[in-house]
């Protein structure tokens, strides 16, 4: 009897306990915080998304770390989204925490990607096409294969090649360095025609930037279709159904191979700042966001597409 009491008490008073919970929910959910791990691809992809929520009203925060950091950050609260679970490449670090149901796995974002080992045109042109290949030329190589960050997928999977003397790359080193300092090398060295050796995918402006081609022969590391990749939306645990409106957007979200490639290409080439690259994107293509925005509101609960393009001035 004092339940019904309190609920004609709280009703009279014009408070209804369902919205006051979404309140609550909604204030948390406010800051959405992405883990960004030093690629291009999830600058530009995060960039993207970051100016459509700051559109919508909220704030989108980034850290750039390494992705098994990324994981560690999910699981325990610190990060909220990761756009760029590359699989297969990145089956060993992420499917335990799906698994686990430390991290959830709601979409891909994005299909016909790809990553492997690649080498400048003038390599696959002298005969080395293949991974098999590699051995019978470690001397022009310097027995190096040149790697982005340490604790990067690619770099472990060139690792238990290594480890595994598979094609005879037993003797070879990994060369860790970063996304940027292993361009630099390849910019460098494509200068004199010198041989190297290096993780490479697309998308990405290198494809555009390097005439470059990928070699075959490691589907037992890398995946088939020189590693045909398809890359997948991370959310920390229960996190599209808590942030039912920002778990929308995420669950919209569908980027193209085209897409990326313009939004790297000004990051990259132009020295554009990568949400100013975004806008100008969003701007140029706003029908993007018809489909993105399906069914998503602002954070204070209007019509989220008209709000996005009206900040846009599309």
């Amino acid at each position: 009897m004092k339940h019904h009491s309190l609920l004609w008490t709280l009703a009279g008073m014009g408070l209804i306990v369902a919205p006051l919970a979404q309140a609550q929910s909604s204030e948390s959910c406010q800051r959405v915080h992405f883990a960004e791990v030093g690629w291009t691809d999830i600058q530009a992809t995060t960039a993207l998304v970051s100016v459509v929520l700051e559109e919508l009203g909220y704030e989108a925060t980034s850290d750039t770390v390494s992705v098994p950091v990324a994981y560690a950050g999910m699981t325990n609260g610190d990060f909220d989204v990761f756009l760029g679970n590359w699989m297969p490449s990145m089956q060993s670090i992420s499917d335990p925490y799906i698994e686990k149901g430390q991290v959830d796995r709601p979409r891909a974002n994005l299909e016909g990607a790809k990553y492997t080992l690649a080498v400048p045109q003038y390599v696959i042109d002298a005969g080395v096409t293949s991974v098999a290949d590699l051995d019978a030329h470690a001397d022009q190589f310097g027995h190096n294969l040149f790697g982005i960050e340490a604790g990067n997928d690619g770099n472990m999977i060139i690792q238990q090649m290594i480890d595994d003397d598979a094609f005879g790359l037993g003797d070879w080193t990994l060369v860790d360095s970063s996304e940027a300092g292993m361009l630099a090398e390849v910019r460098a060295r494509s200068r004199n025609d010198e041989w190297m050796v290096f993780l490479g995918w697309a998308p990405h402006p290198m494809n555009t930037n390097f005439d470059i081609g990928y070699l075959s022969g490691a589907d037992d590391y890398f995946g088939p279709d020189f590693g045909g990749a398809t890359v997948y939306t991370n959310t920390r645990a229960g996190y599209v159904d808590e942030c039912g409106n920002v778990g929308q957007l995420l669950e919209n979200l569908v980027f193209t191979l085209d897409m990326e490639n313009e939004v790297m290409g000004s990051i990259m080439d132009d020295g554009e700042d990568a949400k100013a690259a975004a806008r100008d994107w969003l701007q140029a293509h706003p029908e993007t966001l018809d489909a993105w925005l399906e069914g998503v509101q602002t954070a204070d609960g209007e019509p989220g597409l008209a709000a996005v393009k009206a900040g846009l001035g599309v």
